[in-house]
């Protein structure tokens, strides 16, 4: 039996009542469509039209063995492209968990691997790389770009919450923290000027900062510090709160991160808006 065996996998032929992955696929993404976030989702689909569904879409559903997904990856492995072989690992896997529930077997991405993959965390800009930063802004202020990334430096937003960006009281900044989960109310935040940024105050036109392009903000950082991205003009700021020995609750709720710890740090503390603005005076 063993000479007469040609060593190639019996698949298992799809059963015309069986849907096939694509459909599994529109029926996961309908779930992410209601409890992610927009750009969340649309990297999902970007993913699964471009790099999944071409090859695995029209495949029955338990057609699909574990040899084949895990050449699929390894496709992406060899090609030195780590980071989307380890996005489509994630997605392949609920999707296949939806799979081996339905029809009571066991996933297939079980046993399937990939190699570790550290995402680069950032680093916060050194005292030069923000002083040339701040230079170049003031000596651009007709573009929307320099006071977007006036507002990043020293309000630590994220890109995305620059669109809800709004002025209180001339002494808060307002916005929507984009990491919210579709689902859950809106939660608003506000980070009070720091004596840093009241030194640039009267340079920065907010609804420039609101209405910038952010392809273009990408694009203008990576011509000035191509060895930064703009994510990290956030790490820049929650740094210099800390070196200025702001309490690190009070940095992490003006961050838009969630507190852990006790309940008495999660639920039972509320800050007066009288102990923020003390708390700034340090920076």
């Amino acid at each position: 039996k063993l000479n007469n065996y040609d060593g190639s996998p019996k698949r298992k032929k799809r059963n015309q009542n069986e849907k096939t992955f694509g459909e599994y696929a529109k029926e996961w993404l309908n779930i992410k469509r209601v409890t992610t976030k927009q750009s969340t989702y649309n990297e999902y689909i970007r993913l699964l039209n471009r790099n999944i569904l071409p090859t695995l879409g029209e495949m029955g559903a338990t057609e699909i063995d574990r040899s084949t997904l895990q050449n699929f990856l390894l496709t992406y492995v060899d090609k030195g492209t780590l980071r989307t072989a380890h996005k489509l690992f994630l997605i392949l896997r609920c999707i296949f968990d939806m799979i081996a529930d339905d029809y009571n077997i066991s996933s297939p991405m079980k046993k399937v691997v990939v190699p570790n993959y550290q995402s680069k965390s950032g680093t916060a800009f050194t005292y030069d790389e923000e002083k040339q930063l701040v230079k170049h802004c003031l000596a651009n202020l007709k573009k929307d770009t320099a006071h977007a990334l006036l507002v990043l430096l020293y309000a630590g937003l994220r890109r995305s919450e620059l669109a809800s960006l709004k002025v209180i009281d001339g002494i808060w900044l307002e916005c929507e923290t984009s990491k919210e989960r579709m689902g859950k109310n809106v939660v608003k935040r506000k980070i009070p000027f720091t004596p840093m940024m009241k030194k640039v105050l009267p340079f920065i036109d907010f609804k420039k900062a609101k209405n910038v392009n952010l392809n273009t903000l990408q694009t203008t950082m990576k011509r000035l510090f191509p060895q930064h991205h703009s994510h990290e003009l956030r790490h820049t700021f929650i740094s210099r709160c800390k070196e200025s020995g702001v309490t690190g609750e009070v940095v992490s709720i003006w961050a838009g991160h969630s507190l852990t710890g006790t309940i008495t740090t999660t639920v039972y503390t509320h800050y007066s808006d009288e102990f923020y603005l003390k708390e700034a005076q340090k920076v």
